[in-house]
């Protein structure tokens, strides 16, 4: 028996997989009870800003460039999110000033996720 932790839509379920050599093998029914879910920690610095700045793939924050308050222009580098083996530089949409960083280095991101906000 190998036991596995799977997540299926955000709930984590503790299973154990036996493994089959040749012949028929009597089965039980297998009850799946959600393991306890992890908490989600979403590190937001300041108020939201009106420009927002979203991850374009899924991936996973390498380091944070700007911080809450800094000046930026359209292509600054804000952070570097790694996804299939490469870094991948995002950076201000436009001129602003950075209103919240939404995310935190080191944390895994959905496309669409919302990093960053700028006034």
């Amino acid at each position: 028996m190998k036991n596995y932790k799977i997540t299926v839509n955000g709930t984590e379920y503790d299973v154990a997989v036996e493994e089959v050599t040749g012949g028929a093998v009597a089965s039980a029914p297998v009850k799946a009870a959600p393991a306890k879910k992890a908490p989600v920690k979403k590190a937001v610095s300041g108020t939201q800003g009106g420009i927002k700045v979203t991850a374009p793939m899924p991936g996973k924050i390498l380091s944070v460039k700007a911080s809450v308050g800094q000046s930026v222009k359209k292509g600054d580098v804000i952070m570097l999110l790694e996804a299939m083996k490469m870094e991948n530089e995002i950076v201000a949409p436009e001129d602003g000033t950075v209103a919240s960083i939404d995310t935190s280095e080191g944390a895994s991101v959905e496309a669409g996720s919302v990093l960053a906000t700028l006034n």
